[in-house]
């Protein structure tokens, strides 16, 4: 038998005790930091991934393009008849590969004039991001062998131009000469970022093909799209190895630094959070433990008293301490994952998605980071009480018996 851990459990049955109070500090100390922990975390990362897929759904994840200095919207052609276009979508993690490019223009109205830049796709392009973030009309149905004048703006353009589904808009592209063409709205988007919202619309790849004189089997670069955004560096490093050393590729993150930049620094909160909850709660148990430790002097004197050794005791209050952190740590999940899948499942939390991006507060669930959180905090917790628990060895069995 155990003994440590059975004496440990019967005291956690004492109801009546002068530490009752500081117990139950010390239990809601830890369920609220527990809470707090796996709300944190549950809304950072939610909150990135959704940031991070809008960004990638504008861009994809790697960007193949022609080796250029020239940082600009306007890129130099690049063949598809190129090995690589044949081999990434052999590779694992790659979910689709598809050509574009991308032009600068300005859309003009009886009263307003707009910069946007054009992004031409073909019939290979994925349309789920854009299916998930339409608000009005329908996506593009583009057939290389048929032309279509359709395009797609977002709500901000919408409202700023004051365009509606249907309409006919006329686009001038900047080149020399410049050149108008006439575009119907087959629908509307709205992604929240609007920072892209501003000024991407989409349309056929072809008809940029034509402004640009380029023949049929050129394109402005190739968007990949992966499967795990976790392998992204492990599949990049992979399509380097294929490629001339006339072509370049980039991840989303080079593409977009500023925004994944700050993406990053929300970590920081995170840790902050974390470290701030988890020293809290180690510093309730450490008083609940010298508190225990001062009520429980005669027991302590008496288990001397009987031969038991100070490893054994202070193994006691450790028991005992481990009990107090696990019930507080089960009321803390409880509570923060209800509240956490609550708010995934009826978004209770909005947000103004001007100036956060989302219009409600995102959640993301992930097992593997409650997983940590509960360990780290219990290991921590009790590694801070190791150091007081030595006072035990000071307790003298004669004098703790006759302690009052």
């Amino acid at each position: 038998m155990n003994t440590p851990f059975f004496i440990a459990r019967r005291m956690g049955k004492e109801k009546k005790n002068l530490t009752g109070l500081v117990k139950l500090i010390a239990v809601l100390s830890i369920a609220l930091g527990i809470t707090v922990m796996v709300i944190a975390v549950s809304v950072v990362t939610g909150f990135q991934n959704e940031i991070k897929n809008k960004v990638i759904g504008f861009g994809s994840h790697i960007q193949i393009s022609n080796f250029d200095y020239n940082l600009s919207y306007e890129a130099k052609p690049i063949s598809k008849s190129q090995d690589f276009y044949q081999y990434i979508p052999t590779l694992p993690n790659v979910e689709n590969i598809h050509v574009f490019a991308t032009k600068p223009g300005i859309i003009k109205t009886d009263n307003e004039i707009h910069g946007v830049i054009f992004k031409g796709v073909g019939s290979d392009y994925d349309w789920k991001f854009f299916n998930s973030n339409l608000i009005d009309g329908q996506v593009l149905a583009i057939n290389d062998s048929v032309r279509t004048d359709q395009i797609l703006i977002s709500s901000y353009i919408s409202k700023l131009l004051q365009l509606n589904t249907g309409d006919d808009v006329l686009i001038y592209f900047i080149q020399d000469p410049p050149r108008v063409r006439k575009l119907n709205i087959a629908g509307i988007y709205e992604t929240g970022m609007e920072e892209l919202d501003q000024i991407f619309i989409i349309g056929e790849l072809q008809l940029l093909q034509r402004l640009n004189n380029w023949d049929a089997d050129q394109v402005g670069g190739f968007g990949i799209v992966l499967e795990d955004y976790n392998q992204l560096y492990s599949t990049y490093l992979s399509i380097l190895d294929m490629l001339p050393y006339d072509v370049d590729a980039r991840t989303i993150d080079e593409i977009y630094p500023q925004i994944f930049d700050w993406l990053a620094l929300l970590d920081m909160n995170v840790y902050v959070i974390i470290i701030i909850m988890i020293l809290v709660a180690g510093i309730n148990m450490i008083t609940t433990l010298l508190i225990s430790v001062l009520e429980k002097t005669n027991m302590i004197g008496i288990l001397k008293a009987l031969g038991a050794s100070n490893r054994l005791v202070r193994k006691v209050f450790l028991y005992h301490a481990g009990f107090l952190i696990a019930r507080g740590m089960i009321w803390g999940n409880i509570l923060g994952i209800g509240l956490s899948l609550l708010q995934q499942s009826f978004g209770v939390v909005k947000l103004s998605q001007e100036s956060y991006f989302v219009d409600v507060v995102p959640i993301n669930f992930d097992i593997i980071n409650i997983l940590f959180i509960n360990a780290g905090t219990f290991a921590i917790c009790m590694i801070m009480l190791i150091v007081p628990s030595y006072i035990i060895s000071k307790v003298s069995p004669v004098k703790a018996i006759t302690f009052r």
